[in-house]
């Protein structure tokens, strides 16, 4: 792809180093660039001053349709559907859509091993990005991490492996341009963005552009514990060879595969050659696990399974089981304060997460939830809220008054305080009811837009809180 000269359209800069990282790509490759979001020069007046000097234009607080029209090449952000109708202007034009990721696949000369799923895809990212890095010290890391991946290509060689979490909107614009990873391993398949995909079908489907367009030769990893991927792992549907992973009850379904899987104390590699042999490794034991959690340790296996698919050692996989001790915003200790621990989870932004953070203590918890809608279910998570936590603070947002309702019919007796539209004040009241010995927890099960900027300033803010407690 020459991008000399060419008349290029950002389509929003967005605050999180995406947008950021593609204007200042095409600008460096001689395109004409022109960047434009909805959003005000205000808002994004972090994102701009980190573009001053490049012969940029700036669109702000609208999109004109004469910008789309003249574009030779639009790259749209995630977060803009593709149905948007000032894309399907461009198109008609004669435009090429892009995404940052789809660029990023175009221009990366190395390897590239790709996570997503509906829970664990940040911490697998990342801890497979530790292992990696044990043996290919030069690892790069990025993605839907708040790190531009194009701003990383000057870093990157032909044998540079690349780590990417991947995101279902991510996804989508991969599966429209036919590109996969090399390594594509998915987490867990749950409700998630319902409200973008209307479907739980066109969720997966959109999940699945992960391995679809992969290569002989290439490989998936798949949970062994969710149905509806041991439905995905029929061969005929996919090029690449399937690597599976199991948490601690998910051995038995691995006979003759190769895995990676717990066997009682320990985590196994399981290597299976064409004529039926197979020979197992001792990755490591539980012992030298420092992430909380049940659900960690299934996390742990797949990221084992993409090393070893990749061909890291086991002991180098180890070595970062050993030292890798949590990801930001995920089950994040904050502080101890009065004999009541807090704890940040605010990436918990569907149900099934905040279900697996409730499951993760055995102290009593006042649960810190509610927020933006997705269209999901909060049944489940009444349920678990009514069984592991004894109070629960209410967030004021779009989703709230379907938890509300949940909490009445299928976890009643929980007492439940708020919704609260001033989040100081919510943990105020969850600090004057906790007791010694409570885990104060921030997993919302709900998005944060309403009431915050996105998940991580969320998770900033309640941290900036707790730590200001006298």
């Amino acid at each position: 792809m020459h991008l000399q000269g060419k008349r290029a359209l950002v389509m929003g800069l967005g605050v999180h180093g995406g947008g950021v990282g593609v204007a200042r790509f095409l600008a460096l490759q001689g395109a004409e660039v022109t960047v434009t979001d909805l959003r005000t020069a205000d808002d994004l007046r972090a994102s701009i001053e980190a573009l001053a000097g490049l012969p940029i234009r700036f669109v702000l607080g609208e999109h004109r349709e004469a910008d789309f029209r003249q574009a030779e090449i639009v790259v749209r952000n995630p977060a803009a559907p593709p149905t948007s109708q000032y894309l399907q202007i461009a198109r008609a034009a004669g435009a090429v859509v892009e995404m940052e990721m789809t660029l990023f696949f175009r221009f990366c000369p190395g390897p590239i091993l790709g996570v997503t799923g509906t829970k664990g895809k940040t911490t697998t990212t990342l801890l497979l990005g530790a292992m990696l890095r044990e043996q290919f010290p030069d690892t790069v890391i990025a993605g839907n991490l708040r790190i531009s991946a194009l701003d990383q290509l000057p870093l990157i060689g032909i044998a540079t492996p690349v780590v990417l979490e991947l995101s279902s909107f991510v996804l989508e614009g991969l599966g429209e341009a036919g590109l996969s990873p090399k390594i594509a391993c998915m987490t867990t398949i749950a409700p998630d963005h319902l409200d973008r995909h209307g479907t739980m079908e066109a969720y997966i489907q959109a999940k699945e552009q992960i391995w679809r367009h992969q290569h002989p030769g290439d490989a998936v990893v798949l949970n062994a514990d969710a149905p509806v991927m041991r439905t995905m792992a029929v061969v005929e549907q996919r090029p690449g060879d399937v690597v599976w992973f199991a948490g601690p009850d998910g051995a038995h379904r691995l006979e003759g595969k190769r895995a990676a899987f717990w066997r009682g104390n320990e985590l196994i590699w399981q290597d299976c050659a064409n004529d039926g042999s197979a020979t197992h490794a001792v990755i490591c034991t539980r012992d030298d696990v420092r992430l909380p959690g049940g659900h960690n340790l299934a996390n742990i296996a797949a990221a084992t399974a993409a090393a070893c698919a990749f061909g890291v050692a086991p002991e180098r996989i180890r070595r970062a089981v050993q030292t890798f001790s949590g990801v930001e915003h995920r089950l994040e200790f904050v502080r101890e304060h009065n004999g009541v621990r807090y704890i940040n989870d605010t990436a918990a932004t569907a149900p099934e997460a905040a279900i697996a953070a409730l499951r993760t203590f055995d102290a009593p918890i006042v649960l810190i939830a509610g927020g933006a809608d997705k269209n999901l279910p909060f049944d489940a998570l009444a349920r678990e809220i009514a069984q592991r936590a004894r109070a629960v603070i209410l967030l004021q947002g779009t989703a709230t008054p379907a938890l509300q309702d949940a909490l009445r019919i299928t976890g009643a007796g929980v007492v439940a305080f708020g919704p609260f539209d001033d989040f100081e004040q919510a943990l105020d009241t969850a600090r004057r009811i906790a007791a010694p010995g409570d885990i104060v927890l921030l997993s919302p099960g709900c998005a944060s837009f309403g009431m915050f900027r996105n998940e991580f300033h969320r998770g900033e803010t309640f941290r900036r809180i707790v730590q200001s407690f006298p």
